[in-house]
């Protein structure tokens, strides 16, 4: 069955191709390196390499701890960081710079697959989160590689969908060496799909470490760029039918509000511009970051249109909004403005951070609104009320803090592996 699902990927490449080649119109970043994506990379060094594979920004900024840590572990063990996107790219060079190898993932065809783990040499595989590739795994699994799914998450809706494919997921489940779920809830599902062997490590996300120099950062991007004085509200990774929600909410507020400023993050850089019209469309003023140039009073949105600087923004914010969450996309992050104790809005599809919203909505650090009218309603009495606002941002900082942990458990359970891999060639 692995081969239908095969020819089916062979059938589909055309369109993934013309999909980097137009996205690639509004950034030839897509067009470069395509032949990353199939196996065609120079030949590391050495063998016995870390890969470790983040498919783009989000689980990139989650494994951030664990690569450094790595790094504190065995400063001369090679480590390989795998993006699938260009902006997760952008963050490994941005964040990691010549500290680690880095190349495109190979798309899931045997022959890119194979030619990648040949140039890599890797002597252990780390996924992180959900990214199950049926022939990755069986070619791993041919070469003696094992795997470890890391942060691993399984939302009920995704597990739906695996379990429909059972005969494509049961087997790959059987070549992966350790699942290290996020919770028992998370474990659970992989167990109902299959999966043998698993575990619960917890979430990475609650062991992000800010630089101490952070909120002086955002103290001193507010007053450079906006003024000390204005309220700003982040909206931060918000898609496509999410912007015209917020924006909706935003002009609510404004009628109380008229000296508020709209932090608006889109999510993807392909989305900058569009979002910069709609807001236009909607009578806003709009300065955007990439226009290197402080806000005048009359701005009434400001377009964060740049890559790496969405703690530094959220340190800069009074609250904020995390998208994804309004429309079906699943959610992102709610832990890194929790941790910056800002008070924490987001919508009712949080199915990718299930737990984390859970958390902070049960310690009052965080709010779930539905529709644009109750996102207004819910920020504007926080607007009103600073001290609701910082009780909340310390409630949510403490979910964080009390939570740490899962980054020593992964980091035993990837020594452990490598131990049985070592072993094993000793036997």
């Amino acid at each position: 069955m692995r081969l239908l699902y095969t020819a089916l990927l062979y059938g589909l490449l055309p369109l993934a191709l013309l999909r980097l080649y137009w996205r690639g119109r509004r950034d030839p970043g897509h067009r470069q390196r395509w032949r990353e994506r199939f196996g065609w990379i120079p030949r590391l060094p050495e063998p016995g390499v870390l890969w470790l594979h983040a498919v783009s920004v989000g689980e990139t900024r989650a494994a951030l701890p664990l690569i450094r840590a790595l790094r504190e572990v065995d400063p001369n063990r090679s480590i390989l960081v795998t993006t699938t996107t260009l902006t997760g790219s952008r963050q490994v060079r941005e964040a990691l710079g010549d500290q680690v190898w880095h190349v495109y993932a190979p798309y899931d065809l045997p022959g890119a697959v194979r030619r990648f783990l040949h140039q890599t040499r890797p002597g252990l595989a780390i996924i992180m989160e959900t990214e199950l590739w049926p022939n990755l795994l069986h070619q791993c699994a041919a070469a003696g590689i094992p795997v470890l799914i890391a942060n691993a998450r399984l939302s009920e809706r995704s597990m739906r969908g695996y379990a429909r494919m059972d005969w494509l997921t049961t087997p790959m489940l059987q070549h992966i060496t350790l699942i290290a779920a996020q919770s028992q809830a998370d474990a659970d599902r992989f167990r109902t799909l299959g999966a043998p062997r698993v575990q619960v490590t917890g979430n990475l996300k609650y062991d992000l470490a800010l630089p101490e120099d952070l909120p002086e950062q955002g103290r001193q991007f507010r007053q450079e760029w906006w003024g000390e004085n204005r309220p700003v509200w982040i909206a931060a990774s918000t898609h496509t039918g999410e912007d015209e929600l917020v924006l909706d909410a935003f002009a609510r507020l404004r009628e109380s509000w008229p000296e508020l400023l709209l932090l608006l993050v889109p999510r993807h850089p392909e989305r900058f511009d569009g979002v910069a019209e709609l807001c236009r469309q909607r009578g806003f003023n709009v300065t955007r970051r990439s226009e290197r140039q402080p806000c005048p009073v009359e701005t009434a949105v400001f377009l964060g249109d740049s890559m790496g600087e969405l703690l530094r923004f959220y340190a800069a914010a009074d609250l904020a909004f995390v998208g994804g969450s309004l429309v079906p996309t699943g959610g992102h992050n709610v832990l890194e403005p929790a941790l910056l104790g800002l008070p924490t809005l987001f919508g009712p599809h949080m199915f990718n951070f299930t737990e984390a919203g859970e958390r902070l909505l049960q310690a009052g650090a965080a709010w779930q609104v539905s529709t644009a009218m109750e996102l207004a309603v819910a920020a504007d009495r926080l607007l009103a009320d600073p001290e609701l606002r910082r009780d909340a941002g310390q409630r949510g900082r403490s979910v964080v803090e009390q939570h740490r942990g899962a980054l020593a458990a992964l980091l035993t359970r990837i020594e452990d592996c490598l131990n049985h891999d070592t072993d094993k060639e000793q036997r």
